[in-house]
């Protein structure tokens, strides 16, 4: 059952990869609001942000409210930086597995407007085989029709396939962390029973003291 639940799992993640991601986020006059994507390494992300025109500047011709974006690794390097701009586009390549972080906030503090925002964004993220530019493929490699699509999926059988593999290795590095956070506890738990234990005494002792002196006993 776990492996079935896993190849699922890795068969819609591949799938989400192949179509990539829409997220829309509202912004607080102040304060940041991030999304988090965990990706593993030597993987080609792509991603387009944009400020959303809402109604109110559409019809008030008002312009759109100025973002900042950054975009850092899981071990906090920066590999997009972005100030006072209402859209932009960044692409790398991973070369740490873990969760990326992009994250966006107002670039000059603004009163909050209705809702409780004061700026819509969206994001498109395309990780991995949905990066890539079929079209360039298909002309350079002088394909079409129905061996486009099975290079297509191709690549999705080889994402999967990759996806399995990095679960493996997650499902592996969470499971030795709970076996060291489960015999830390173990010892845990017996030095505090065994500190309970001698004190217990300590106070035996003390209060045995106790009435000795004062001839209680």
């Amino acid at each position: 059952m776990r492996l079935v639940a896993a190849i699922a799992v890795a068969v819609l993640a591949a799938a989400a990869l192949l179509t990539g991601e829409a997220v829309w986020l509202d912004l607080p006059g102040e304060g940041t609001k991030c999304v988090a994507e965990d990706i593993r390494s030597n993987v080609v992300v792509m991603a387009d942000y944009y400020v959303i025109h809402e109604e109110e500047h559409v019809a008030g011709n008002a312009a759109l409210p100025a973002i900042s974006v950054k975009v850092t690794s899981p071990f906090g390097r920066s590999l997009h930086h972005e100030e006072k701009v209402t859209h932009g586009q960044f692409a790398f390549t991973t070369t740490e597995s873990g969760d990326h972080l992009v994250c966006f906030w107002m670039a000059t503090p603004t009163t909050t407007t209705s809702h409780n925002k004061a700026a819509t964004v969206g994001i498109d993220i395309k990780v991995g085989i949905a990066a890539k530019d079929w079209d360039s493929i298909a002309k350079k490699e002088k394909t079409q029709g129905l061996e486009l699509e099975l290079m297509k999926l191709e690549g999705l059988v080889q994402a999967i396939h990759e996806n399995l593999a990095y679960l493996k290795i997650r499902e592996g590095e969470m499971r030795e962390v709970s076996e060291r956070t489960n015999e830390r506890v173990a010892w845990f738990s017996i030095l505090s029973l065994a500190l309970c234990i001698l004190i217990s005494l300590l106070q035996t002792c003390h209060i045995k003291r106790f009435f000795r002196n004062k001839k209680l006993l």
